[in-house]
């Protein structure tokens, strides 16, 4: 089954909920930066969180950029989103190796540590929206529920989950995100405290083989859930040669000429997608040409 996030609304568009199935794009995140189990894991979950939340944004060239740092042993982990289904991301130190937390769960929670959640909202003005809070269990679906309540005012109910299997590849990934509008009735909001209270975790529905739809409707049940809309989703980064180009002509002539006095080919890499890019002392030689600043 191919990634994908669905919409729906609830109780009349009392309820806005999404959710999503992401396995594929957890993967090839995992392959990218060789993460280990824990930090597939962590990264999983914010990747998920982040199509969704990219599914939120109006505008076709709006993103939104979640990051976490925690003093942790992972450092930190960054997210970004388009409003079409595209994620990536990457955390600072992917082979994080802990045991097992207290359930004999991956510690994500001891991979990230205490720190802060901030999220980046582009939607194409001269300065983006930035939300920042505390994390409050370190284990990212929470962090995120908070977040929305206290940063946004907008109560909410986030599950994320990556399970893996023996061989460390994915074997489920996805989340729901599901959020009251302020016109909310009260038997609304009991209906949906008790169907959310029956869930027991995302990678469990997921592994039974429920979809995304299923998922919102065991949440949505009694509540009128009408699926709006499904967008595919995946891992995508639109990094290439060119851009990274035009990031070195932007360091001015006297750092080219430095990389030119080297004599030897550089190698850049990005962060997002873990791709190298090589340049000859001959491209380097070009690029400097290009280069206006002194």
């Amino acid at each position: 089954m191919s990634d994908y996030m669905v919409r729906a609304t609830g109780a009349g568009a009392q309820i806005r909920a999404f959710a999503c199935t992401t396995k594929g794009v957890v993967e090839a995140a995992r392959q990218a930066h060789n993460t280990s189990p824990v930090v597939t894991a962590a990264l999983g979950r914010l990747l998920s969180a982040g199509v969704m939340m990219g599914g939120m944004q109006k505008g076709e060239e709006d993103l939104v950029t979640l990051q976490i740092k925690g003093d942790g042993p992972v450092g930190g982990l960054l997210v970004t989103a388009d409003s079409k289904g595209g994620v990536k991301g990457y955390a600072n130190v992917p082979d994080v190796i802990l045991p097992a937390n207290a359930l004999g769960k991956l510690d994500v929670a001891g991979a990230v540590g205490q720190g802060s959640l901030s999220v980046i909202k582009d939607m194409g003005l001269k300065e983006p929206y930035v939300g920042q809070t505390l994390l409050q269990t370190s284990e990212i679906a929470e962090d995120l529920t908070y977040y929305f309540a206290a940063s946004e005012q907008v109560p909410s109910s986030v599950g994320l989950g990556v399970l893996m299997e023996r061989d460390n590849q994915v074997r489920q990934a996805g989340g729901f995100i599901v959020q009251l509008m302020p016109f909310a009735e009260e038997a609304v909001i009991r209906r949906l405290e008790q169907n959310l209270g029956k869930i027991t975790s995302v990678t469990a529905l997921l592994d039974q083989g429920n979809t995304p739809e299923q998922m919102l409707e065991q949440i949505l049940e009694g509540l009128e859930c009408e699926l709006t809309d499904t967008t595919p989703v995946s891992f995508s980064c639109n990094c290439s040669k060119e851009r990274i180009e035009k990031v070195l002509i932007s360091l001015g002539k006297k750092e080219i000429q430095d990389m030119i006095d080297e004599g030897q080919e550089i190698q850049v890499n990005c962060h997002f997608c873990n791709t190298n890019y090589e340049f000859s002392v001959e491209e380097l030689k070009a690029i400097y040409r290009k280069s206006r600043l002194p």
